[in-house]
């Protein structure tokens, strides 16, 4: 997650770029209030994710992480249209790194195993007779 927010931030160092947000421009789009919505809406997924991931049951966070990793991939290749050439090892390798991840996070949810598995049995308590071991004299 927090390397999405470090390619964002790292992108401010290249020129022209702060003028054109302080311009109101992000991307050739008007930095209006769809624009941050959508924005916000994009960085909160890996950040839900993070938290649903933890808390969902084990079928439907496959689900999600299946359905989430598949649109993810295309938004972080979007990143790098109509950059220029000069920037391309910074893109290369920050969507890269990007979609390696979302990669492995698709390869995981999709090997997870589809059944649950069968409880353990109860484990003992030092109460049981049977389980203690008589002590040498």
């Amino acid at each position: 997650m927090f390397l999405y927010v470090y390619v964002d931030i790292l992108n401010f160092f290249k020129p022209g770029v702060v003028d054109d947000i302080l311009a109101g421009i992000v991307h050739e789009y008007d930095a209006g209030p769809t624009f941050l919505a959508i924005g916000l809406t994009l960085m909160a997924i890996p950040i839900l994710m993070v938290v649903l991931s933890m808390t969902l049951p084990a079928r439907v966070n496959r689900t999600a992480n299946l359905i989430v990793a598949s649109v993810q991939i295309p938004v972080a290749a979007y990143n790098a249209v109509g950059e220029s050439w000069s920037y391309s090892y910074f893109y290369g390798l920050s969507i890269g790194l990007e979609v390696l991840i979302l990669a492995f996070i698709l390869r995981s949810a999709w090997t997870w195993p589809r059944r649950t598995a069968s409880p353990a049995t109860p484990a003992a308590g030092l109460d049981n007779e049977a389980l203690r071991t008589p002590q040498q004299a």
